[in-house]
């Protein structure tokens, strides 16, 4: 692929800091996401070809002006997308959908708590979830509640002057949960959670040693579950590539889904778009482009 723009993810900033080794056989460039163009296609792939609009989930590589994908890996730029837009797709859809929908089904009206509601992952979650008929509850910075309900979520939680447990046990309590703060976020997401709920750990901001109470986690039949991407085998990411271009793909052409760039900076400014991210305040993702 001719890279257009390449997403900034938390995984880069913890590979900058040498705490992420690449797995086995991927490059050693930061950069788990990707937009741009096939420049050229590899023996028996029979689907794209040079000049194909497509983004693409990556094992790292992406912080260049080519990558090498696989094909089963490759999406095409949805309709109505910008494709330097679309550098800021894979990792957070990818993530969200495989943990939260794929292969899951939850009834509609079910509660899915969102932490983070306006970074790259909790903007995309509660697109996903409203978009599915879900009541999405997000925390989030109290100049950002107005930005998260755009985005479709039914509350924003100010997490500075409110407490999101009080606020979610009101509305019946939550049945799906986003965490990646850890840290005491993690007893209070069980006090919040409703019976036989799922609660997703996708990182530990605010640390991941911690003492819990797990009585309630018996008492609520609760699944509490952790995730990481880059890993997993390239068969599984092409089963969530291909149901993502299914149930997903079209809802960008409808407008009930749609990108969110907080900003673009050249790849040679990489350094400045990492303590931007680590500065925290996002309104979606961040991208380099070559």
């Amino acid at each position: 692929i001719r890279i257009a723009a390449a997403g900034v993810n938390g995984p880069d900033i913890m590979q900058r800091q040498g705490r992420y080794d690449p797995p086995p056989g991927a490059s050693d460039l930061p950069g788990l996401e990707v937009s741009g163009e096939i420049a050229a296609a590899g023996e028996g792939v029979t689907r794209w070809k040079e000049g194909d609009r497509v983004c693409a989930l990556t094992k790292g590589g992406g912080y260049a002006e080519y990558v090498a994908v696989e094909a089963d890996h490759v999406l095409p730029v949805p309709d109505g997308v910008e494709t330097v837009d679309a550098g800021g797709l894979c990792e957070t859809f990818f993530t969200v959908w495989s943990n939260f929908f794929f292969r899951l089904e939850w009834p509609e009206g079910s509660l899915f708590l969102v932490h983070g509601g306006a970074g790259g992952i909790g903007s995309t979650a509660i697109q996903l979830g409203a978009a599915l008929g879900l009541r999405v509850f997000a925390t989030c910075s109290a100049d950002s509640r107005a930005f998260c309900e755009s985005l479709g979520a039914e509350r924003a939680i100010d997490y500075r002057a409110e407490d999101f447990v009080e606020v979610v046990k009101e509305a019946g309590g939550a049945n799906v949960i986003l965490d990646f703060m850890g840290g005491e976020y993690v007893q209070r997401d069980i006090k919040a959670a409703a019976v036989d709920a799922r609660i997703v750990q996708l990182a530990f901001r605010k640390g991941s040693k911690v003492e819990v109470d797990l009585l309630p986690l018996m008492l609520k039949r609760l699944t509490i579950t952790g995730s990481t991407l880059r890993p997993r085998p390239d068969e599984f990411k092409a089963a969530v590539a291909a149901d993502l271009e299914k149930r997903v793909w079209p809802l960008f052409a409808d407008g009930r889904v749609r990108t969110v760039t907080h900003a673009t900076y050249p790849l040679a400014e990489a350094p400045k778009a990492h303590a931007a991210m680590e500065a925290g305040g996002l309104r979606g993702k961040i991208l380099l482009t070559p």
